[in-house]
Formats: C-alpha cells, sequence, structure tokens
C-alpha cells in the first residue's frame, strides 16, 4: 500500500513542471506567429488610437515577461481571458465545446476497446491461422484509412445516398435525445473503426507475448480450459501495453479531432480551434491549446495511476 501511494505521489509531482513547461510552450508558440495581433485583428485601416487600444486591452503593450507573468497567474485562477470575435469568457467556450467532443471521443473509444481487445485476443489465440491473417489485414486496412476520408464516405453512403442520417448540423443531447443521437453516429463510426485498428494490433502483439510465457505453459499443463486460460491469465497481463495505447489515443483525441468535426459540422474543441485560427482570436486560440496540452497530460496521468492495477510489478520500480 505504502508503494502505491508513493508511485501515486510521485506521478503528481511530476505533473507539476510538466503543466508549467506546457503553458510556457503555448503562451511563448502563440507569440511567434508572425504579425501584429492588433493588425491582424483590427485590419489595415485601423486608426493609431485603435491599435494601441486593442493592445493595451490584450495586454501587448508590456514586455513579453511581464506578459506571461500576468497571463499565467489569470490562467492560475481559471481565467483565459475573452473572445476578440464575440467576447465570451475564453473558458466557457472551452468547456461548452469540450463537452460536445468528449462525448463523441469517449463513445468512439469505449467502442474501440470492447471490439478490439477480444480481436487481438482471437488473432493471437489463433496466430498463423485464417483467423490471424483475416484480423491482421483488417486491422491494417483500418490504421491506413484517414479518418477524414473515411468520414466523407458515411456522409456519401448515409447521408446523402441512402438518406438515414442527417449531414450537416448538430443537435444538443439536452435538447433532443434521438435527433442528437442521429448526428453522431456518423463520426462515432468513423473515429470507432480508425481507432480499432490499432488497439487490435496492440492486443494482438501484446497477447502473443503472454502466450510464450512458462506459466501460460503451466497453466495449460495443469489442465484449465483455454478459455480459463485465455480471460485469467493472458488478458489481465496482455492489457497493460494496450491501456498505455488507449491512454495516448484518448489524449490524442480529445484534442485533436479538428478535421474530423469540420467534416461533420460538429462544434467540438476542435473545430472551435481552427475556427479561431481563421478569425485571429488570440485569445481563444492561446486557451485552445493549453486546454489540449493540459487534457492530454491529465489522461495520461490517470493511465499511468491506473497502470498499477494491471501491472503491479510498476509499484515495486
Amino acid at each position: 500500500m505504502k508503494s502505491l501511494i508513493a508511485y501515486i505521489f510521485r506521478r503528481l509531482l511530476w505533473t507539476l513542471p510538466t503543466l508549467l513547461l506546457v503553458a510556457i510552450m503555448v503562451f511563448f508558440l502563440v507569440r511567434l506567429v508572425p504579425g501584429d495581433p492588433a493588425q491582424l485583428i483590427l485590419g489595415d485601416q485601423a486608426s493609431v488610437e485603435d491599435l494601441a487600444a486593442l493592445r493595451a486591452r490584450l495586454g501587448l503593450d508590456h514586455s513579453i515577461p511581464a506578459q506571461f507573468l500576468t497571463w499565467l497567474g489569470d490562467v492560475l485562477q481559471g481565467d483565459l481571458g475573452y473572445s476578440i470575435t464575440n467576447g465570451q469568457p475564453v473558458a466557457q467556450l472551452l468547456l461548452d465545446r469540450f463537452q460536445v467532443s468528449a462525448v463523441i471521443v469517449l463513445t468512439a473509444v469505449t467502442l474501440a476497446i470492447l471490439i478490439a481487445v477480444p480481436l487481438g485476443m482471437l488473432a493471437a489465440w489463433k496466430q498463423n491461422r485464417a483467423t490471424d491473417l483475416t484480423v491482421v489485414v483488417l486491422a491494417t486496412l483500418l490504421m491506413s484509412v484517414p479518418s477524414f476520408w473515411l468520414g466523407l464516405m458515411f456522409l456519401l453512403t448515409f447521408g446523402l445516398t441512402l438518406g438515414w442520417l442527417p449531414v450537416v448540423g448538430f443537435v444538443p443531447f439536452s435538447t433532443d435525445f434521438g435527433a442528437a443521437l442521429a448526428y453522431v453516429v456518423m463520426p462515432v463510426a468513423t473515429l470507432t473503426l480508425v481507432e480499432m485498428g490499432v488497439l487490435t494490433r496492440m492486443m494482438r502483439a501484446s497477447a502473443i507475448e503472454v502466450l510464450r510465457l512458462e506459466y501460460v505453459t503451466h497453466a495449460r499443463a495443469k489442465g484449465l480450459s483455454e478459455r480459463r486460460v485465455l480471460l485469467r491469465h493472458v488478458l489481465p497481463n496482455a492489457f497493460a501495453p494496450t491501456w498505455t495505447m488507449i491512454g495516448l489515443v484518448l489524449g490524442g483525441l480529445l484534442g485533436g479531432i479538428a478535421v474530423l468535426e469540420t467534416v461533420f459540422t460538429i462544434p467540438g474543441l476542435g473545430r472551435l480551434m481552427v475556427e479561431s485560427i481563421f478569425q485571429r482570436d488570440y485569445p481563444v486560440i492561446q486557451g485552445c491549446l493549453l486546454f489540449t496540452a493540459v487534457i492530454y497530460v491529465i489522461v495520461n496521468l490517470i493511465v499511468d495511476l491506473c497502470y498499477p492495477l494491471f501491472d503491479p510489478r510498476v509499484t515495486a520500480r
């Protein structure tokens, strides 16, 4: 128990400098964008007085270190500023859009896990047979298909040709659950299929490695059924590397499904970032980058904290 607590404490402690480094990188990356933000926002015809007023409102009239310290202090208080385009608080915009993205990503990743783990186990159990070859080919094909192309094919087939599902727009689940479900079916299906290929390959490779270990041979020699060997001895040990991959996939998708949200016109976090880039809305861009990075760090922290559940040897190290 003490080793587990020490492990959790170490992981939490290492998260703090990581988040600070993320904040520094986000701040300075935005500042490296060519051009004067005030000039880009107001246009070439803006007066000197208007430019000076906007720079003062954005804090651009201070030195870079002073700007960073002011911004970091506001961020620690939960204040990410206000959107230049519509004047709304950036933090509220991010939370509203993130709820949409999170529903799609979490549902898709959950479905991908439920399908990929059994498929990977089956392929490993039937290694070098027709079943294994079929699963590997299918997984490789899914890994090779770009998500935006698959999404467009879904739109063309089920939206335009068959007319089963809507192709443009979005309805919140709080407004109409049935209509909202119709709008998210294709995005969820697209993400599920794309991520299923990666997780299936990872699960298969891990399960094959575990099946070659001596304790599996010993369990079979004891007369245990193949089903019991796979579920009790192979699955828990083979799932640990797959769990790490799930964390990477989940963290990446929660902050990086801008292309898919653009294809399906879903008002999620990724689409907000794309729109704010075109509109030169620097507070929103900065907030999106920081929020995405923090989500990625938090998701991987949760994965690391849960890792001892699948591999108790981690606490010993």
